[in-house]
């Protein structure tokens, strides 16, 4: 599977949506692992980004890097 291309601030759409009803997440940290928050409530969540790759849908706001 070819690695979807990600940058930090972007708005991303998960393959499931957050137990708020949102499904856009910003991404705020990147590394080995990927730190993204809930557009809807705040929350924010750790996980690995090969985890994240495979799970993130699809970038639905660039960053404007």
């Amino acid at each position: 599977m070819a690695d979807k291309d990600f940058q930090m601030n972007e708005i991303v759409e998960m393959k499931k949506p957050h137990p708020c009803g949102e499904n856009k997440w910003k991404i705020i940290r990147m590394g080995a692992d990927i730190r993204i928050k809930c557009e809807g409530c705040g929350h924010s969540v750790m996980i690995p980004r090969r985890q994240f790759q495979s799970k993130m849908k699809r970038i639905l706001v660039k960053s404007e890097e």
